[in-house]
């Protein structure tokens, strides 16, 4: 994915509670992340690209678009990304072991129940409220209770017949006051019933009562000047406030069901698929329909049900939908929920498939401006390389010289991913003695990228250093120090094995040898060894031949320059007449090259075959 494709559907995404995922091509789970708030958090991984982790900008260039689930709260976030992963162990999380579950607070079936936190749900008929996600608020919630209703926690049989035969005895328990003794009948199971009635009602939520008793407890405290104990009492109360006791996305009480909503548009619709198995959502889909003529909302999630229950193996019995719907070949329990946790599940289902519609109008609006190849090229190298502008106008240095002799560095421009050969520079550096391609590279960037700033000309969105680690290291210096770090995407090219270097990153990245951003770079970095090859060549060239000339006097630089542009070279420049040479200079000029030649080829060591 890239930047402007998450910018086609930031919109879509609601700053809400959600767990996000990113998938590949093939539709595989990359990564599953959970978010207080999904557009904030998705947003952060196509931010800045200097602060990403590489795996994170790895993940995201592998990444072909992204799901995400609705849920109510942070907390059933956390709780429905712990069970995806558990699912699907996606290769960019840290794997969770199947072994560790949520944390439940366990209200056991026995005659005097003991109340404690548990992870092991036992359908023994027992009474769990949670799951919880924090083990620490859980603990204080459940020392709370205890402080209100005194309860037993030891482990013995407290039948009618033990109890009378007297074979218990009061533990330390009762002797400070944190059980009434039922062990010994010191307390009816009827009135120790009654507490547990009281303790469920806490614990579905109806606690008004209790929380305005601890906070006038809490007041007293403060005008005491007890601050500690005030303070551990505003804990408890804090921890009563945050609390929660259902979950949309985990429960005691659905077993294994099938939730499915549809929504739909003009020409298709969508359908929302939840799978509970033990009470938890261990997977989310939606599916797409294509809408005919004269077929009904009905019709459609009649149609998808069976083949969405064989596609991911559905076995469960009972169908959560929102209205009677019978579904050929089987026997089913339809449910259509007023109220309760299953109408939790439903409106959860609904939310999703609601805003999964309105992603993908977006996305139709965005795909019918028709993509040209040039656009295709660019926007594939700026996903590959993860810019965060798209490559219209890129520049690729190189440098050339013979053991240090004439060296000389070239810069080619690409506009659109096309080579705009009037925009190409070539350099003679000025201020390296001896081959040194760091220096060089220092020098050639600075020049060229000072006289941009200098004069306000637009900077390119990509730099491309045809060499590796070393080269890109120097380009960076002048970069950094000309402040335009930020405004430019800066690369190197090893040529061995094609490797591409980002700046402060000693891991390189690896482009496929058929993708069109590569071959773009390739081209540009042949290119400018090319320009660079034969500026060289050019520069050796006249240094060797214009040597001769310039031994003549009264010929300077530009002079032999001059005459050896126009006759090709010494030998025929040799032998040209003086109104030959005098059309293109002056007669002194002629004259002097002219008697230079005559009295070379009378000279006993004069050569007179040389060029």
């Amino acid at each position: 994915m890239t930047t402007e494709d998450f910018k086609n559907i930031a919109d879509t995404i609601p700053h809400s509670p959600g767990v996000y995922r990113f998938l590949d091509e093939s539709g595989i789970i990359l990564y599953v992340g959970k978010a207080k708030s999904l557009r904030s958090r998705v947003a952060s991984y196509f931010g800045e690209r200097k602060g990403r982790a590489h795996k994170t900008r790895v993940l995201v260039k592998n990444a072909d678009h992204l799901e995400f689930t609705l849920v109510e709260t942070e907390a059933d976030a956390l709780l429905l990304e712990n069970s995806l992963i558990k699912k699907y162990q996606p290769r960019y999380n840290v794997m969770l072991k199947d072994g560790k579950s949520y944390s439940y607070i366990c209200i056991k079936k026995e005659r005097f129940p003991r109340v404690f936190i548990t992870r092991r749900v036992i359908r023994d008929g027992s009474t769990y409220f949670g799951p919880y996600t924090s083990k620490y608020r859980l603990k204080i919630i459940l020392d709370l209770i205890r402080q209100l209703f005194p309860l037993r926690n030891c482990n013995f049989n407290l039948s009618e017949d033990n109890i009378k035969a007297g074979k218990f005895k009061v533990c330390l328990e009762y002797h400070i006051k944190n059980c009434i003794g039922p062990c010994v009948g010191f307390e009816t199971a009827e009135a120790y019933q009654e507490r547990i009635a009281q303790i469920k009602n806490i614990l579905k939520g109806n606690f008004s009562a209790v929380i305005q008793h601890f906070k006038g407890e809490m007041q007293k405290m403060a005008e005491n000047l007890e601050f500690e104990k005030a303070q551990q009492m505003k804990e408890k109360l804090d921890a009563f406030n945050d609390y929660q006791a259902k979950s949309t996305v985990v429960s005691t009480k659905v077993r294994d069901v099938d939730v499915f909503t549809i929504a739909s548009a003009e020409k298709e619709a969508y359908v929302n698929y939840l799978k509970i198995v033990n009470g938890a959502i261990i997977h989310t889909h939606t599916q797409e329909l294509v809408i005919n003529l004269d077929d009904e909302e009905e019709d459609l999630l009649q149609y998808a049900i069976p083949l969405l229950r064989e596609r991911f193996n559905s076995i469960a019995q009972e169908l959560i939908l929102p209205y009677e719907l019978a579904i050929p070949g089987e026997e089913l329990n339809i449910t259509v929920p007023k109220i309760g946790e299953k109408k939790k599940l439903l409106e959860l289902s609904q939310k999703n498939v609601k805003f999964y519609l309105l992603q993908k109008q977006k996305d139709a609006v965005s795909k019918t401006k028709k993509q040209t190849p040039t656009e295709r090229i660019l926007r594939t190298m700026q996903q590959d390389l993860q810019m965060d502008a798209l490559p219209i106008h890129l520049e690729c240095f190189d440098n050339s010289n013979i053991q240090g002799s004439h060296p000389v560095s070239s810069c080619v421009v690409f506009k659109n991913a096309k080579p705009s050969k009037k925009d190409y520079r070539h350099f003679n550096i000025k201020t390296v003695e001896g081959p040194n391609d760091f220096a060089s590279m220092e020098e050639v960037v600075s020049r060229r990228y000072t006289r941009l700033v200098n004069e306000g000309s637009p900077l390119p969105q990509l730099i491309i250093i045809d060499g590796g680690k070393g080269q890109l290291s120097a380009t960076m210096k002048i970069i950094r120090r000309l402040g335009i770090e930020e405004k430019v995407t800066v690369i190197g090219i090893a040529k061995r094995l094609e490797e591409i270097f980002f700046p402060d990153d000693s891991i390189p990245l690896y482009i496929d040898k058929k993708s069109e951003t590569l071959k773009v770079i390739q081209q540009a970095r042949n290119e400018a060894h090319r320009f660079a090859i034969t500026f060289h060549r050019n520069q050796r060239s006249r240094a060797f031949l214009g040597t001769e000339l310039t031994d003549i006097p009264g010929i300077g630089d530009k002079t032999a320059e001059k005459l050896l542009t126009h006759f090709g070279s010494v030998k025929k420049l040799r032998d040209a007449t003086a109104a030959q040479i005098a059309e293109i200079s002056s007669l002194n000029i002629a004259k002097k090259v002219r008697q230079y030649f005559t009295e070379e080829s009378e000279s006993p060591n004069g050569n007179s075959s040389s060029d």
